[in-house]
């Protein structure tokens, strides 16, 4: 599944993880910690949304 920052189009790809945060591949965007914010823009998790 992926995820998409509402505020400025980054994804988030549970297959591929995040490398550059040291999120391994495979992590559930639900198991991502709580202070989790978007590595481009900085919002938090609750500006992300699933990909249709």
């Amino acid at each position: 599944m992926k995820y998409v920052c509402e505020a400025c189009g980054w994804v988030y790809d549970e297959e591929v993880g995040a490398p550059e945060l040291n999120i391994a591949p495979g992590t559930k965007f639900e198991d991502l910690p709580d202070d989790f914010e978007c590595p481009l823009c900085g919002v938090d998790k609750s500006m992300f949304a699933p990909e249709e």
